[in-house]
């Protein structure tokens, strides 16, 4: 898969002219972060990182992971409501696995309770890689998809304009007119709204729990800004001011300071360390109500890597999904080797595979991001030392998918102007809304620029 950029990446001094220019854009299109000096204060930001040049995508692998993204809407909707699948998946991870297990039980009291909640939303973002195949050709591969706090649909609304501008001004007008329109928090905000309205309170707000210490929040402002334009109001809060501040009805309507609350949108809440027990107990509390959740327990769940290596198995697509063959051979043709790790003969099959291949595999732990896996030589003294405990439940093993590398120059906030080598992921955002009353979630998909 060429990039077609292989000439341009050889003139120094004019990639140094077109970073200055690129960088100056970004900065104009908002293409932005709080520093990392200044994490809770919008008087001092930067650009985000980014490549000075587009990434290329197959059309055909563009449309594939477009229309597949339907597809896991709706297995994500229908495995979060699938209490007996979460519970016989996860059984063993949450034995080793505190974050985990804590997570499932709120899931568990929530059911015992009942659920308040009658509308649901999904918020999701799949990730993908584009596999290199013996003959040369590309194939769509999943990495994973998030379904919490999935981010850049802010950032990512504003880079094609960068790009466009970069080619632009070389002369390559042609090439800046192919580089697609692209607005996910456009979306990302319909999803939000169409809930809000779902909820039936007109006067109701969108509580969006946020980190004290957030770099991102301009990409989380493109989103809220999308909602005020459509008078839906929201107030920022964190896991702490719930705890403080918020409660519930006796009909299990949540408040904030006051303010009715008709969604929540979580993008804090996805890691172990941003949970102290008071932010448990205010997650607790939020999952009791009947305010929407976005998402609510039980879809966090279905993100978890464990759900993903279950799903993977052959005869589970089609329980999850019956009557729709065509939809489940479009989500497994993205699948890569996933592999139990639990303890027992599959788990020592599994760990023997990755240990005479360490190149090949990837251990991946029950954690949003890639920063947390291990690869090549931590990987083999991490499964030697898990390979006769329990523990190794907590972990999946996953093929490494292996992508084509390309040349491309990256930009960064106090780094030199060079060119890399690169590879690209593409995500795809997914948006569904689902009444109690429904059998099917309204499902819509919306694309992502490879970053």
């Amino acid at each position: 898969m060429a990039t077609g950029w292989g000439s341009l990446l050889q003139d120094e001094r004019q990639l140094e002219e077109l970073a200055r220019q690129a960088v100056d854009r970004a900065l104009a299109e908002g293409v932005l972060l709080r520093t990392s000096q200044e994490p809770s204060s919008s008087n001092v930001v930067s650009y985000a990182p980014f490549t000075l040049f587009p990434s290329l995508v197959p059309s055909a692998l563009l449309e594939q992971a477009y229309a597949v993204q339907m597809d896991f809407n709706l297995l994500v909707d229908a495995v979060s409501q699938n209490a007996a699948f979460l519970e016989q998946t996860l059984s063993s991870t949450i034995k080793r696995d505190d974050y985990t297990a804590r997570l499932f039980d709120i899931h568990k009291q929530v059911l015992k309770e009942g659920i308040a909640q009658t509308v649901f939303l999904g918020l999701n973002r799949s990730d993908y890689m584009f596999q290199h195949n013996a003959d040369g050709s590309p194939a769509l591969k999943q990495i994973e998809i998030n379904t919490i706090s999935a981010s850049f649909g802010g950032l990512a609304s504003r880079t094609p304009a960068v790009h466009r501008h970069v080619l632009n001004v070389l002369s390559k007008t042609k090439e800046a007119a192919k580089i697609l329109s692209n607005n996910p928090s456009e979306g990302l905000a319909l999803g939000i709204a169409k809930a809000w309205e779902l909820y039936g309170s007109a006067n109701a707000l969108v509580l969006l729990i946020a980190q004290e210490k957030e770099r991102n929040i301009f990409d989380q402002r493109a989103i809220e800004n999308e909602l005020l334009a459509r008078n839906i109001h929201v107030i920022r809060r964190r896991f702490e001011d719930v705890f403080e501040k918020g409660s519930l009805d006796q009909d299990r309507r949540l408040f904030m300071d006051g303010q009715e609350v008709a969604v929540v949108y979580f993008r804090d809440g996805y890691m172990p360390s941003q949970y102290s027990q008071q932010n448990w107990e205010a997650r607790l509390l939020l999952e009791r109500s009947c305010a929407v959740k976005c998402p609510d327990i039980a879809t966090q769940l279905a993100g978890t890597k464990k759900v993903q290596q279950e799903l993977s198995r052959v005869g589970m697509l089609e329980v999850l999904l019956p009557g729709q063959p065509q939809a489940v051979a479009r989500l497994r043709a993205t699948f890569a080797g996933l592999y139990s790790l639990d303890m027992g003969e599959e788990g020592d099959q599994a760990i023997a595979k990755a240990l005479a291949a360490p190149s090949r595999f990837v251990l991946k732990p029950q954690r949003e991001g890639g920063g947390n896996n291990l690869y090549g030589e931590e990987m083999v003294q991490a499964l030697e030392q898990l390979k006769d405990s329990e523990e190794r439940a907590s972990y999946i093993l996953m093929e490494k998918i292996e992508p084509e590398p390309f040349g491309n120059c990256l930009l960064r906030p106090g780094s030199p102007t060079r060119v890399d080598q690169c590879i690209s992921e593409l995500g795809i955002f997914g948006v569904y809304v689902r009444a109690k009353t429904q059998d099917l979630p309204t499902s819509q998909g919306y694309r992502m620029k490879p970053r």
